[in-house]
């Protein structure tokens, strides 16, 4: 099962063509009750790659969520040719549906250079498989939850995690606001640069608005917090492999005015940075 999930995510990232700059894509129930941003935001990296030259590889991509996305709606994505330089291509995507924008992003792409280097060491954590799998809920357990939990935490999903600090966060506990985590796409993808990217994008949106909830003993399952993700930042820095093991690396500086603000650094196993991120998102309580 778990192969034919992680081809429904490939097909979903591979976009029909309406026109030059037009394309259109389908939804993945994921569980949530509207469409993952991080599907948007893999389909609009999609989307832009198709008008630029193969030869131009993405480095950076900044999104603006600007409304939930009906999973039961095709999204169409118009990508706006704003740049082609010597060396740089710039492109504006908007995602629509029902005649309203969801996404509103810029995306620039390069080609290969050679420059200075350096980066930051990656955290010394334990490897992927000195760490348990996470286990799916018992069903009796599952049956008790609320619908919108039990479809969530019931699915299984073609991107692995495995959390060097787990926590139960249907019962979170206050900690600091940072977190590693183990990822990697469950089944082999093939060797496209391109493919892989909108791959990570795709994985990028998972735990990050959440690390910012970590001192304050909530998460996405309490039923008196709304969550939501405002914008995204991503940043690619090296080759990677997202079928094989990467280190996510949060921390969350502040929290205020009902927002909360987290980064991300992802490492390849042998310690290259390969990425960046950086999301706000809403962290609102309800009464």
């Amino acid at each position: 099962m778990t192969e034919n999930h992680v081809r429904e995510l490939v097909d979903l990232l591979q976009l029909e063509r309406l026109e030059d700059n037009l394309f259109r894509g389908q939804s993945r129930d994921i569980g949530t009750r509207f469409v993952f941003g991080g599907q948007v935001l893999g389909q609009a990296l999609s989307a832009a790659q198709q008008t630029v030259e193969p030869s131009r590889a993405a480095h950076s991509l900044h999104a603006y969520f600007l409304r939930a996305g009906d999973i039961d709606a095709p999204i169409v994505y118009s990508v706006e040719r704003t740049r082609d330089g010597g060396t740089f291509s710039s492109r504006r995507v908007v995602a629509i549906q029902h005649g309203q924008p969801i996404l509103n992003g810029s995306i620039s792409f390069q080609i290969e250079e050679s420059g200075f280097e350096h980066q930051t060491a990656m955290p010394e954590v334990p490897a992927p498989e000195d760490i348990a799998p996470m286990q799916p809920l018992p069903p009796d357990k599952l049956a008790k939850l609320p619908e919108k939990l039990q479809r969530w935490l019931g699915l299984e999903a073609p991107i692995e995690f495995r959390h060097v600090w787990p926590q139960d966060k249907l019962h979170p506990s206050k900690r600091p606001p940072y977190q590693h985590i183990w990822f990697r796409v469950a089944a082999p993808v093939g060797d496209s640069d391109v493919l892989h990217r909108a791959l990570l994008a795709y994985a990028s949106d998972f735990n990050l608005i959440g690390t910012a909830t970590l001192p304050h003993g909530i998460s996405y399952y309490t039923h008196n917090v709304q969550m939501a993700s405002l914008d995204h930042a991503l940043w690619f820095h090296r080759p990677f492999r997202v079928d094989e093991w990467l280190l996510y690396s949060f921390d969350s500086p502040t929290a205020q005015g009902a927002r909360g603000l987290a980064r991300g650094q992802i490492f390849s196993r042998d310690g290259r940075l390969v990425a960046s991120t950086a999301q706000e998102g809403l962290i609102r309580l309800r009464s």
